[in-house]
């Protein structure tokens, strides 16, 4: 496969997998996150800002992987 089409195939999930992560993020911050001590509230605003990027990780490495040789 070449890597165009990767990338394309990548983008696509990527924006499928953001458009379930972001609304359960809110919803958990809105319904455990909002009742605790400020300090605590910015870290685990941090790690859920972040965390979408570990499952995403294989992906960007397989997308940017260079094109087979023919």
């Amino acid at each position: 496969m070449r890597r165009r089409t990767r990338s394309l195939i990548g983008t696509v999930t990527m924006l499928a997998f953001v458009i379930v992560y972001a609304p359960l993020a809110m919803a958990l911050a809105d319904s455990r996150i909002s009742q605790t001590p400020a300090p605590v509230q910015a870290v685990l605003y941090c790690i859920l800002g972040l965390a979408w990027i570990l499952p995403l990780m294989p992906l960007i490495r397989w997308m940017q992987r260079p094109d087979p040789e023919t």
